[in-house]
């Protein structure tokens, strides 16, 4: 940790896209930390490669920040409220420091062409070696790089020891080493002048007196790099801790091939906030009771740094899907509606009494709003009546069949459609067909939805209609 006492966490991403799985978890993980111990967390944009800048990505992650209830607590002011710190308006101080290296000999000038370093590592690949730079212009002496300079160009980069162990302790792995000499140069400033990723990430996490890095394992080998920085900066290094993996359910690494791995199509899906907190804290983190179900003020109440799991974590949709209907059932009926609202099919409303106890209703068959459509396919005006697995196997039943034909009976005597007239017409059907219970609803429903599950159904055919109530029925019985 750094000689400063006061917990200072950060999350640093790269305006490249949209917001990752991985990238919501390493920020989350930084946040929980900060608040449970009433520390600091701190937003740092780093921009510094400017061939995979988005525009406007970095506002879109403010965004999604805001809508899943993460802030942050200092930076410069934009507005009333804290802006990120931008690296690419911080160059002057990267370029300082560089120039220190230079000057000091920890860091030298490479001008090597792109060629060259490709056929470089053509040879190191086919002769079965790790390809990393074979340190050719650190032979150059200082005032030569220095006057090739005015008329070339080059990159700096960062002289690594040739023997020698950098060891550190990480928060999640223990002690971890590495041989020196087999660490590549590190390019520090590119040939554009702006600072690599590794060079301001450092003298950021320095200058804004980060006391933990909370980052993921894929930073683990670049580790040794930052440390060596720190040394040769005569800096303190902060503890580091570096996350699991993030997998697929086949162990892969998690990837946009195998499903969606940004926030927005989670958002897009009608995923609650609060859900996709819970769920993502527990990638790689447990409570010490165990629970999975918890708010947000109960994981940050139980978050700590010495629960993270060393091994991967396995993104399970079913889990998700499972917190977020739990998240869902906390919420009231207003917030539901006004939420359940968004996700109705085109041309669809539900403005009436009953209309509302029927979005309502839906709730307890959902995993997610986008859920809603599909639920309510039988008062679209292009479903056709197809059946699930479950409904054919309910309507071709013979007390069914026997049903179907009795209320069909029903069609020409029936003035007016409602719930109670509903309702009063399944009692009567029933018994003249002999058939009660759930054999006698779920044949209905069988019928006119496709499916044995839904929302009740006396809401449901009110809506449809009675024309079409009896055009569903017909059809079953023609099956």
């Amino acid at each position: 940790m750094t000689e400063n006492t006061e917990i200072r966490v950060r999350f640093a991403p790269s305006p490249t896209g949209y917001l990752h799985l991985g990238g919501l978890r390493t920020a989350l993980f930084n946040y929980l930390y900060a608040r449970s111990l009433g520390g600091k967390f701190v937003l740092r944009i780093e921009d510094t490669d400017r061939s995979r800048f988005v525009e406007g990505a970095w506002e879109n992650l403010l965004e999604v920040f805001g809508w899943l209830g993460i802030d942050f607590d200092e930076g410069p002011h934009l507005g009333g409220v804290f802006a990120p710190y931008i690296q690419s308006q911080r160059l002057e101080i990267y370029r300082r420091c560089a120039d220190e290296l230079l000057a000091s000999g920890k860091a030298y000038r490479c001008f090597c062409t792109a060629e060259r370093l490709d056929e470089m590592r053509k040879v190191q690949t086919a002769a079965g070696d790790n390809p990393m730079y074979d340190r050719r212009c650190r032979k150059i002496p200082p005032a030569s790089a220095e006057k090739r300079a005015q008329s070339e160009a080059y990159v700096i980069r960062l002289a690594m020891p040739d023997t020698g162990i950098i060891s550190f302790n990480d928060g999640v792995r223990g002690n971890v080493e590495f041989e020196a000499a087999a660490v590549d140069d590190q390019v520090l400033v590119k040939s554009d002048g702006f600072p690599t990723y590794h060079l301001a990430n450092v003298i950021d996490d320095h200058l804004m007196q980060i006391s933990e890095v909370i980052r993921g394992e894929e930073w683990l080998t670049s580790t040794p790099k930052h440390i060596h920085l720190y040394d040769v900066f005569g800096w303190t290094a902060p503890k580091f801790y570096h996350l699991p993996l993030l997998l697929n359910q086949d162990r892969s690494k998690l990837s946009k091939r195998q499903g969606d791995v940004a926030v927005e199509d989670y958002r897009a899906k009608g995923y609650l906030p609060d859900a996709l907190i819970n769920y993502s804290a527990l990638l790689g983190w447990h409570p010490a009771d165990d629970r999975e179900f918890l708010s947000r003020s109960e994981i940050i109440e139980r978050f700590s740094l010495d629960r993270i799991n060393k091994a991967g974590a396995v993104f399970d949709i079913d889990k998700l899907n499972w917190l977020n209907r739990q998240h869902l059932n906390l919420l009231n009926s207003d917030d539901f509606l006004l939420k359940a609202h968004d996700y109705l099919p085109t041309g669809m409303e539900f403005a009436s009494e009953n209309g509302q106890k029927l979005l309502i209703w839906l709730r307890e068959g959902i995993d997610k709003f986008s859920d809603i459509p599909a639920r309510l396919k039988p008062l679209h005006w292009d479903w056709q009546g197809e059946l699930d697995s479950e409904a054919e196997a309910m309507i071709k039943t013979p007390a069914a069949k026997t049903l179907y034909m009795t209320l069909l009976k029903y069609q020409e005597t029936l003035s007016h459609w409602d719930t109670e007239v509903f309702k009063e017409m399944m009692k009567n059907a029933g018994k003249d067909a002999g058939v009660k219970g759930k054999e006698l609803w779920m044949s209905v429903r069988a019928a006119v939805s496709g499916s044995i599950h839904g929302p009740e159904m006396a809401l449901l055919v009110e809506r449809m209609g009675k024309d079409r109530f009896f055009e569903f029925v017909r059809k079953a019985l023609e099956y």
